[in-house]
């Protein structure tokens, strides 16, 4: 195991996941032990048509402030659908959306987004600095760095020991900067709604808007 590695396990498969759950909100959803979602992706295409209008017919929107769906992790896409539903925020455009869905219909567009291709990023993100606070953090502002839980790639592939906990965090790589910019400032000024954006919401008030642009508009490049 490397250095970073072992830093990594420190921060983020003990402090982080662990203790701050004792000071949660009772209506957080613990994910640590959700079993994986699994559903159609046939249905879930048959399903999907009122959802191209923002995210596009394949799952890559056009509008830089929604996320891209395609590729994206089924069990992230299911739980935020879930979350969606049960907070009911009146400003949220997914309100409406979510309203008539059943639990059967989340896991099926959630399948059917997963297994589309991924948006490619636009190949530029050679050298740029977002790299560095992604692949080694911030020690001196307590910043861990992305790559623990989102992968050297930013697809969340992480190793083997992780794989359980690697199917709820989401696919970074290729996702509009806008997008990831507003979901970072909501994680850091709101209530999180599952354990794992309990565990994000700290590290996000720790970025500043220099590191956000930074990370955020790296990864919208296609990140390695």
């Amino acid at each position: 195991m490397t250095a970073i590695e072992r830093v990594i396990r420190i921060l983020l498969g003990g402090a982080l996941l662990a203790a701050p759950l004792a000071h949660a909100s009772d209506d957080l959803i613990d994910l640590r032990d959700a079993p994986p979602v699994r559903g159609d992706a046939v249905a879930g295409k048959a399903k999907a048509a009122v959802c191209s209008a923002c995210h596009g017919p394949l799952g890559v929107a056009v509008v830089p402030t929604f996320p891209n769906l395609a590729g994206q992790k089924a069990d992230y896409l299911y739980w935020r659908l879930v979350t969606f539903k049960r907070a009911g925020d009146a400003d949220s455009p997914m309100t409406a959306q979510v309203a008539h869905l059943d639990d059967a219909a989340m896991r099926d567009l959630a399948a059917w987004f997963a297994s589309l291709e991924p948006a490619a990023g636009t190949n530029g993100a050679a050298g740029m600095p977002g790299a560095t606070i992604y692949r080694d953090g911030d020690p001196a502002r307590g910043v861990p760095p992305c790559q623990g839980c989102h992968g050297l790639d930013a697809r969340a592939r992480v190793g083997a020991d992780d794989a359980a906990r690697a199917r709820l965090y989401p696919v970074l790589r290729g996702q509009h900067a806008a997008y990831l910019a507003d979901r970072l400032e909501d994680l850091a000024t709101h209530p999180p709604h599952t354990s794992t954006a309990h565990v994000m919401a700290p590290i996000a008030r720790t970025l500043d808007a220099a590191s956000i642009e930074a990370i955020t508009h790296w990864l919208e490049a296609g990140a390695p």
